[in-house]
C-alpha cells in the first residue's frame, strides 16, 4: 500500500512543508505586525524540508555531508522557537539560542567520521526536542496570558510536545532497539508510525501557529472597537457598556462612584503649543492617572479632553480621594514641549450610584453637574454631588484657576 511507503510518506512531509512555506510567506507580505513570526516559521518549514531531502534522500546524501542536514534542522527549530514570542509582541532571546546552537554545532564538528550516527542523531534530535518543549511553553503561556482555560492552553502546547518526543524516540530507539532501521527511506511499522505522526503533528503545529495568529488579529480588532487610539483609554462605547455592567450591581447593595474630569485651559493649550501638544498633554494625563486607579478601576475618554472613571465598590468619599490624588498629581507634573513648560490641571466632578438611579446616565449627569461647578468655581477643583439632593458639595480640595480658558 502506498500509505505504508516510507518514500511516499516522506514526499508528503515535504508537500506539506512547502505548501506551509508559501503561505507562511503570503501572510507575512500581508502583514505588517505579525511579519517577523511569519518569516520565521517560513524559514522553518523550507530549513525542515531541505533538511529532510538532504539527510534521507540517498541522491543527495552522497553530494551533501550530513552536517549540512543537522544544522539545517538545527535552524529550522530555533527558527519555530523564535516564532512563538514573537507571534506575542515579546522580545525574543536569540543571542541565548544562537549561542547554544554554536555551542552544539562546534560539538558535532568535533566528533570523529567513524563514530556511530545516533550520536549526532541524539545530538542534533536532542536539541531540536528541547527546543520544541520551550516553544509549548511558551505557546502554553501566551494564551494563558490571553485568559484562555488552562485545559486548552496544554491543548495548544501538546503538538509541539509530541514534535519533540518524535525527535528523541527516532535516535534513542535506533539505539536501543537495534531492529528499527536507522534511515527514513527503509520499509517498517516504526518507520510508518513515525512518519504518520509526523506529517499530522506538521500539519497540527502550522495550524496552532495559524490560530494564535488569528487570536492576535480578533483580539486587535476588538482592542480598536473598545479603546480611544491616541490615549488607549477606553472609548465612551465601551465605558458605557461597563457601566452599564456595573449598574446591574446597585440592585444588589454594591455601589460604584464616578469621577468625572476635564483637563483645564485645553484650548489654550492647543493655540499656543499646537496640536500636538494638546495630544502629548493628553497622552501624559492618562499615564499620570493610571497609578491612582486600582485594576478594577476603569478610565475612559469620553471625547476631547474630557475623561472618566468608574469604580466599583466605591462611595463617595472614596471617590474624593481618589479625584484628589489625581488633582494633585496633575497640578505638580512638568509638561514640558519643544522646551517649553506648561502646567496640567483638571477640573473634578464626583458622584456616587444610588438605588433609585433608572440607569447609568443619571449618574453620569450628577458627575457632569459636578465638573459644572468645579470649573464654574475657578476650575483645579473637586466638586460633588450626591443623588440625595441634588446640591454641590463644597469644593474638595484645590485652590482653583483664576485662568479662563
Amino acid at each position: 500500500m502506498t500509505s505504508n511507503d516510507p518514500v511516499t510518506m516522506v514526499a508528503a512531509l515535504l508537500a506539506v512543508m512547502g505548501v506551509a512555506t508559501v503561505i507562511w510567506l503570503l501572510i507575512a507580505a500581508g502583514m505588517r505586525e505579525c511579519a517577523a513570526a511569519c518569516l520565521c516559521l517560513a524559514g522553518a518549514n523550507a530549513l525542515q524540508a531541505l533538511a529532510l531531502v538532504l539527510r534521507w534522500i540517498p541522491e543527495a546524501q552522497l553530494h551533501t555531508p550530513a552536517l549540512v542536514a543537522d544544522l539545517l534542522l538545527l535552524g529550522a527549530f530555533a527558527l519555530l522557537h523564535l516564532s512563538v514570542p514573537l507571534m506575542d509582541d515579546r522580545p525574543s532571546r536569540w543571542p541565548l539560542l544562537l549561542a547554544g546552537l554554536a555551542i552544539v554545532a562546534a560539538l558535532l564538528t568535533q566528533m570523529p567520521r567513524g563514530s556511530s550516527p545516533v550520536a549526532h542523531h541524539l545530538a542534533v534530535n536532542g536539541t531540536g526536542g528541547l527546543l520544541c518543549f520551550f516553544a509549548a511553553r511558551n505557546t502554553a503561556r501566551l494564551l494563558r496570558h490571553r485568559d484562555l482555560k488552562p485545559a486548552l492552553c496544554l491543548l495548544f502546547g501538546l503538538p509541539f510536545v509530541v514534535i519533540g518526543g518524535l525527535l528523541l524516540v527516532r535516535p534513542l530507539a535506533t539505539l536501543w532497539m537495534p531492529e528499527v532501521p536507522a534511515s527514513l527511506d527503509t520499509r517498517g511499522a516504526f518507520n510508518v508510525v513515525w512518519l504518520w505522526t509526523a506529517l499530522v503533528m506538521t500539519l497540527t503545529v502550522n495550524g496552532t501557529l495559524a490560530f494564535l495568529l488569528m487570536l492576535k488579529l480578533v483580539l486587535q480588532i476588538r482592542r480598536l472597537t473598545l479603546r480611544d487610539p491616541l490615549t488607549d483609554a477606553l472609548n465612551r462605547r465601551a465605558m458605557a457598556e461597563a457601566m452599564a455592567t456595573e449598574h446591574q450591581r446597585v440592585r444588589r447593595g454594591h455601589t460604584y462612584a464616578l469621577v468625572l474630569l476635564d483637563m483645564d485651559r485645553f484650548k489654550q493649550l492647543n493655540d499656543t503649543l499646537g496640536h500636538a501638544a494638546g495630544d502629548a498633554a493628553l497622552k501624559t494625563l492618562v499615564e499620570l492617572l493610571k497609578p491612582c486607579l486600582r485594576e478594577v478601576d476603569l478610565l475612559g475618554r469620553l471625547g476631547g479632553e474630557e475623561f472618566c472613571a468608574l469604580l466599583p465598590y466605591t462611595d463617595i468619599a472614596g471617590a474624593a480621594l481618589v479625584a484628589e490624588r489625581m488633582r494633585h498629581l496633575l497640578e505638580r507634573s512638568d509638561f514640558q514641549w519643544n522646551g517649553q513648560s506648561w502646567p496640567l490641571s483638571a477640573s473634578f466632578g464626583i458622584t456616587e450610584s444610588v438605588a433609585t438611579d433608572a440607569d447609568p446616565t443619571e449618574v453620569l449627569r450628577r458627575a457632569d453637574e459636578a465638573l459644572y461647578r468645579a470649573k464654574a468655581q475657578g476650575r483645579n477643583l473637586v466638586q460633588a454631588v450626591e443623588a440625595a439632593d441634588q446640591r454641590p458639595r463644597p469644593a474638595v480640595s484645590g485652590q482653583g484657576d483664576p485662568v479662563a480658558s
